[in-house]
């Protein structure tokens, strides 16, 4: 088969490779789509914290964004999933080891020994075939989920999370800071909760605009206008209840502390390629804030599936382009650069 392997800093490959053999409990699934998550072309740069744990597992298969069908199993991985050939399925984007201090408090996305696909002890899903392991966490995706919808599960999941994170009731005014696809994603997560209003901050109009369609209130393009001065003015000077932080630049961090009202709720899921601060003296003593994080998507991948299978997602508006895996770098600056108005950049190997 074909896949793109890590063999270091920007040094990804285009070769062929042997097609996985199963052991016992394990999937074999042919890789429907792949997409490229924002984390990506910092591993391939060396930008993110995680680069230098792919570059240390390499020769790797890349890919931690991935959905496929199912084409060999036995009666053991068969009966642990409710699988057989034909299914489609996907597997969360962290075998967590189940007994470590975290796993036993039901926190296996914050498991301190785990395999992820693509950056330590798992071949990803840019390739052709995948093997999910035995002790991963797999879901059934309906044979009818069109591959487009179904390789939006996993980041809408960490989209969810980061929702159900900012515990957000009716009456909230929630802040958005950044139109790309997770923060899209969070739109349409947070829609479901029907707070008050949404206001959507980004520097692309392109982006802004898909941020209307799929129903945010207020859209600011932050290169033009103060959202400050926006936040004060359509909310009587109180600030927004709820920021969701999803362009990870330390200005998102400055602007959503500006922009909460007191004792509001930030939630960080940015991926960072340099380091960001925040003003603490807003945090206590002048707001008294709650910053919490996000990391992946424990616990919400049938939610994800659910409302994806239901319609309530126009991933229409958010996969924009689709390449075949042969071309993956052009893929990966399409992504980065945002060419021709990319949003979610997907693969098909």
């Amino acid at each position: 088969m074909f896949a793109v392997v890590i063999y270091g800093k920007e040094d990804f490959r285009y070769e062929e490779v042997a097609i996985p053999k199963l052991s016992e409990g394990e999937l074999l699934v042919k890789i429907g789509r792949c997409g490229i998550c924002a984390a990506d072309p910092k591993i391939y740069s060396g930008t993110a914290y995680f680069s230098s744990v792919a570059y240390r597992n390499a020769p790797i298969i890349a890919g931690h964004e991935f959905v496929g069908e199912v084409v060999e199993l036995d009666r053991v991985a068969s009966e642990k999933w409710s699988l057989e050939v034909g299914d489609k399925a996907i597997m969360e984007n962290i075998v967590p080891c189940g007994e470590c201090y975290y796993c036993k408090r039901g926190l296996y996305n914050l498991c301190e020994i785990h395999l992820v696909p693509g950056i330590n002890g798992l071949n990803g899903g840019w390739a052709e075939y995948m093997v999910y392991p035995r002790n991963a966490l797999v879901h059934k995706v309906p044979r009818d989920m069109p591959w487009e919808a179904a390789v939006l599960i996993e980041p809408f999941a960490c989209a969810i999370h980061a929702v159900e994170r900012a515990h957000i009731h009716f009456e909230d005014t929630v802040a958005i800071i950044g139109a790309g696809p997770i923060g899209l994603l969070m739109l349409e997560a947070a829609k479901l909760k029907n707070p008050k209003m949404i206001i959507v901050s980004d520097h692309h109009d392109e982006r802004l605009k898909v941020a209307k369609d799929l129903g945010a209130d207020i859209t600011v393009n932050s290169k033009r206008e103060d959202i400050v001065e926006v936040v004060r003015r359509e909310t009587n000077n109180i600030g927004v209840d709820v920021v969701l932080e999803a362009a990870g630049t330390p200005k998102a961090i400055e602007e959503a502390a500006q922009i909460l009202r007191k004792r509001g709720r930030l939630v960080v899921f940015g991926v960072y390629a340099e380091k960001g601060g925040l003003d603490f003296s807003i945090v206590s003593d002048i707001k008294e804030l709650e910053v919490i994080g996000g990391h992946l998507a424990p616990y919400v991948y049938p939610a994800a599936i659910r409302f994806l299978q239901k319609g309530y997602v126009r991933y229409d508006k958010i996969v924009t382009h689709n390449f075949p895996l042969k071309d993956w770098k052009t893929a990966i600056i399409t992504a980065k650069e945002r060419r021709n108005g990319a949003i979610k950049v997907t693969m098909t190997p």
